[in-house]
C-alpha cells in the first residue's frame, strides 16, 4: 500500500469513484443474501453516508452519474480494478454487468493515460470483488464470477508493471473480498474458508466469527476504518488492534450481495 500524506495524516489512497445508486438498484442481483429487496430512499441516504464518511477521512471523491439502466453500476468495483500506475477494465461473469465497462472507462480516462488502462476480454471473466492488492502483490480470487483465463490475463498485465499476482481459489463467497480483506500492516481480517487459509499463511490473521462474516468486508483508509454498522464483535477485535472504526449502516446493500469496498474505486492519483 501507497501512503500518502495529507495534512499530517498518512492516507492509504488519495481518490475514490463511486457511483450513486440508481432507482433500478432494487432490482439488483442477489445470488447470495435472500434478505429481500432493498429500500431505495434508504439505499440512497446509506451510499451518502458512506461517501460523507470517505472525504472526512481525507479522499477525493469523484461521484459518478447515476446509471439507472443497470441496477449494480453502483458496485463500481467490479468494472475496474485500479492500481498506482494502471487501470484494468474488467469484464463482468453476469451479463447485465458487461455493459458497464463502457461507462467506467470515461472515469479512468480522468486519472490514467490511454496506455496505461487495459481490458479483460471473453473468454476471460474478471471482477473488481476478487482482487484484493496486498503491498503490490495481488492475490486473485477464483470465483463464480472470476475464472482462471480473466485471472491469467489479469496476472500478464500486472508484470507489465512488476506486479506478482496469485490465485487463490474461493468456493463459499461471491468474491475473494466477501471473506477476506488487506487492513494494511500485515494484518488480514478472515472469515470462512479463508481462516488458516496456507496463501494468507504470512500475514496476522483477524478472524471475524460466523456469525458476522458480512464484517470481514472492511476499508482501512489509513485514517480509520469504515465497517459496516452492527457488528460488535468486529469493531471490537477492530479496535483492540489499534484501528479506529467508523461505522456505516449498509443493510440496503447487504440485500442484494455488496459490501463496502464493493462501492468504490480507491486509488492514488498521479
Amino acid at each position: 500500500m501507497i501512503i500518502i500524506e495529507e495534512g499530517g495524516i498518512a492516507i492509504l489512497f488519495s481518490n475514490s469513484l463511486v457511483r450513486t445508486p440508481g432507482h433500478s438498484v432494487i432490482n439488483g442481483i442477489d445470488d447470495y443474501a435472500d434478505l429481500g429487496r432493498p429500500d431505495y430512499e434508504r439505499a440512497l441516504a446509506q451510499h451518502q453516508t458512506y461517501v460523507d464518511l470517505l472525504s472526512d477521512r481525507g479522499v477525493a471523491v469523484t461521484v459518478l452519474d447515476t446509471l439507472e439502466a443497470f441496477p449494480d453500476s453502483c458496485f463500481v468495483e467490479d468494472p475496474a480494478v485500479v492500481a498506482a500506475d494502471f487501470a484494468v477494465i474488467t469484464n463482468p461473469a453476469r451479463a447485465s454487468r458487461t455493459p458497464e465497462r463502457g461507462f467506467i472507462r470515461p472515469a479512468l480516462e480522468h486519472f490514467y493515460s490511454q496506455d496505461h488502462i487495459f481490458e479483460i476480454n471473453a473468454p476471460g471473466h474478471l471482477e473488481g470483488g476478487d482482487v484484493m492488492e496486498v503491498d503490490g502483490t495481488y492475490y486473485v480470487g477464483l470465483s463464480a464470477r472470476t475464472n482462471r483465463e480473466g485471472f491469467e490475463q489479469f496476472k500478464a498485465i500486472a508484470a507489465q508493471f512488476n506486479h506478482p499476482a496469485l490465485a487463490v481459489p474461493v468456493h463459499d463467497f461471491l468474491h475473494l473480498k466477501t471473506g477476506t480483506t488487506y487492513l494494511g500492516d500485515g494484518k488480514l481480517l478472515v472469515t470462512g474458508e479463508f481462516v488458516n487459509h496456507p496463501a494468507f499463511a504470512n500475514f496476522t490473521q483477524l478472524v471475524v466469527p460466523a456469525e458476522e462474516a458480512y464484517a470481514v468486508n472492511c476499508i482501512n483508509t489509513g485514517n480509520g476504518v469504515i465497517m459496516p454498522a452492527g457488528f460488535p464483535v468486529v469493531k471490537q477485535l477492530l479496535e483492540d488492534h489499534g484501528f479506529p472504526v467508523f461505522e456505516a449502516a449498509m443493510s440496503e446493500f447487504e440485500k442484494i450481495d455488496g459490501g463496502l469496498t464493493c462501492l468504490s474505486l480507491r486509488f492514488t492519483a498521479h
